[in-house]
């Protein structure tokens, strides 16, 4: 199983009945992430599931809990997962992404956030800021990453405005000659390393 994610101070107060709880997953909790993740791309993204784009929402145990350097959290919410956040040990691949991008976050020293995903009623609560933050600290505290690497897809609502409010553009592939995939690449700035204090994190909501 991947680390435990460390609770900060402020997200263990919870927040009147929120009831809103980011955890590490465990195996019992693979289906609901799955569940949240397929939702999502073919609600939000529009693109289905494509093997090759998608396998490690079909295997996310073998993606994100087995490997050490790797994890996948939750946000439960009343018995329900509701979010999902992962950490995965290797950088943008070339083709599709250009060259110059995968060759400044080479896999093995880059943490990619991927698959940080609130359904639409829980919106608004701050959960994927959370996600993030912890995600972040788990990097840090992973040890052997020098970057924290995601991409983004501006098309779906909301996401591009949210991660420049996080994290400084590395690439707009719309800006390229054809347009490229479409996608914006970011890098978010490592954070120190924190101190473990348990295995789940009240989630103090924004707002």
């Amino acid at each position: 199983m991947a680390g435990t994610v460390a609770g900060r101070a402020d997200a263990g107060r919870g927040h009147g009945d929120a009831g809103y709880v980011l955890r590490t997953a465990t195996a019992d909790d693979l289906g609901g992430a799955r569940a949240v993740m397929l939702d999502t791309v073919y609600r939000d993204l529009k693109s289905g599931y494509v093997p090759r784009w998608h396998a490690d929402i079909i295997d996310p145990g073998s993606a994100y809990l087995r490997p050490e350097r790797c994890t996948l959290l939750v946000v439960e919410h009343r018995g329900e997962i509701v979010a999902t956040g992962a950490v995965r040990d290797r950088g943008p691949q070339t083709p599709p992404n250009p060259p110059w991008v995968a060759e400044r976050f080479p896999s093995g020293t880059t943490a990619q956030l991927c698959r940080i995903y609130v359904r639409p009623e829980h919106r608004r609560h701050g959960l994927a800021r959370q996600l993030v933050r912890e995600l972040g600290e788990f990097a840090a505290r992973a040890g052997g990453y020098e970057a924290l690497y995601l991409h983004t897809d501006p098309a779906v609502p909301g996401a591009e405005p949210f991660w420049r409010s996080l994290a400084q553009e590395v690439c707009d592939e719309r800006t390229l000659p054809g347009g490229g995939q479409g996608i914006v690449h970011f890098e978010l700035p490592m954070p120190g390393v924190v101190a473990v204090s348990g295995d789940a994190a009240r989630v103090t909501p924004a707002g």
